[in-house]
């Protein structure tokens, strides 16, 4: 009986080391998955950047436009 009962506590005893060994596997493996996700997140930022950057400079130059136009029309209302 104490022989069985050592039997079954090595047996235990390696399919819980299997279990742990797997877990940190997954770990590792989650890891890295989420350092490429963010890397790629990283890198499309810096790769849009220039585009972005571009369009805004666009809008505030047409920001500025409306406001010159406004200003002319509120100058040529004012000598009317």
């Amino acid at each position: 009986m104490l022989r069985r009962a050592l039997e079954l506590s090595e047996e235990s005893n390696e399919m819980l080391k299997s279990i742990r060994r797997g877990m940190r596997i997954g770990m590792f493996f989650k890891t890295i998955y989420w350092i490429v996700v963010l890397g790629i997140a990283v890198g499309a930022f810096y790769l849009i950047q220039p585009y972005v950057n571009g369009v805004t400079e666009m809008y505030q130059g047409i920001k500025e436009n409306v406001n010159q136009a406004d200003s002319l029309l509120d100058k040529a209302k004012s000598i009317l």
